[in-house]
């Protein structure tokens, strides 16, 4: 069985291009990095301006190579579990995902999902429901763990997301997004990339996990913001809408959502809020990575806006004429009456 590694930032990296088992490594072409906490025991990157660093991962990035970032852990998170999925890894022999380092996930080997397999362009996979003892044979109950792993067009970049809703709390889990080549970045015009995005839905304080799906649009203006340091300052906006709540057996409970979210916020809400990157300087760097703040909104029944959620957009530019964009968003909410908060973590690559 060839093994196609998609993320981790204890070990190589290698492309999941037909074949071939070129090194992916830390993006600077010299070595594969040695971190052995998810990579946040070194340096995990080039700054952003800006108040936040770019998630850990390749640890000299450069626009002349491949970069890779994962799930900051909980030492730099608030969130317990966040950031613990390791040595991910796409197997195309037999259409498998194996991940590393998540508790009560059968032999660590993830199989194409069985009632949902795939959304929209990203394919999903589940761990084994059960586990043979090793010692007398008898079935132990496993957790629940889904994965959903996207890969570009051009195979240039890739995306890895792992959640389990099995704990009272969010529980153990990541997300691994990677460029595996170069980007030519233009210094001038603008420029418009469409996708999907496919993601999980866990909650904080009930052991759930559902599916979402949403349709993405990013814009770049390469000309401003003008940054005074001479680094790249350039204006980033995005659109996240058409937004879709599935349950484990692929069944739409949008309407049903929002049912309950109406009830409990004095709002009449019939789709879920589109959610709108931030605009401002400093979200993306020479290398071609975004990083910025993410909110959607609602008007309530009394005309008052509303905050719905909040959270972060992570990205990587890929190209010699910089026409894709791989990465990750994560929202919050608390508007849902179920849990205290529940998020969602989804993955997108979007084209010009």
């Amino acid at each position: 069985m060839k093994s196609y590694l998609v993320a981790a930032a204890t070990c190589a990296f290698l492309t999941a291009c037909g074949g071939s088992d070129a090194v992916f490594g830390t993006g600077d072409g010299s070595d594969t990095g040695s971190g052995t906490d998810g990579g946040t025991d070194g340096d995990t990157g080039t700054p952003i301006q800006g108040d936040r660093v770019v998630p850990p991962g390749t640890p000299s990035p450069t626009p002349a190579a491949g970069i890779f970032r994962s799930e900051p852990t909980s030492t730099e998170d608030p969130y317990t579990g966040n950031g613990f999925a390791r040595d991910v890894r796409y197997n195309a022999a037999d259409d498998t995902f194996s991940v590393d380092n998540l508790g009560f996930d059968g032999d660590n080997t993830y199989s194409r999902g069985a009632a949902v397999s795939s959304l929209g362009p990203y394919a999903v996979y589940e761990a084994d429901a059960q586990f043979l003892d090793s010692f007398d044979g008898e079935p132990v109950n496993q957790f629940r763990h889904r994965a959903i792993y996207g890969v570009s067009t051009s195979r240039n970049t890739q995306f890895a997301i792992v959640r389990t809703g099995a704990y009272v709390d969010y529980g153990f889990g990541g997300f691994i997004y990677q460029r595996n080549n170069n980007v030519n970045l233009p210094t001038t015009g603008q420029a418009l990339f469409t996708g999907k995005v496919a993601g999980l839905r866990d909650y904080n304080g009930v052991g759930a996990l559902e599916y979402t799906t949403a349709d993405i649009r990013i814009a770049i203006d390469f000309d401003d913001f003008n940054d005074a340091t001479g680094t790249r300052g350039d204006a980033v906006r995005g659109v996240m809408d058409n937004r879709r709540i599935l349950n484990m057996d692929g069944e739409d409970v949008t309407t049903s959502t929002l049912s309950r979210i109406n009830t409990q916020n004095n709002v009449s809400l019939t789709e879920i809020p589109t959610a709108t990157f931030t605009v401002g300087p400093g979200v993306m760097d020479d290398n071609g990575e975004l990083l910025g703040k993410m909110t959607s909104y609602y008007v309530d029944n009394e005309g008052r806006a509303q905050l719905f959620e909040e959270g972060n957009y992570y990205a990587i530019i890929s190209g010699d004429n910089a026409d894709e964009i791989v990465g990750v968003v994560v929202l919050e909410t608390k508007r849902d009456p179920v849990a205290p908060s529940v998020r969602e973590t989804g993955g997108f690559i979007v084209y010009n």
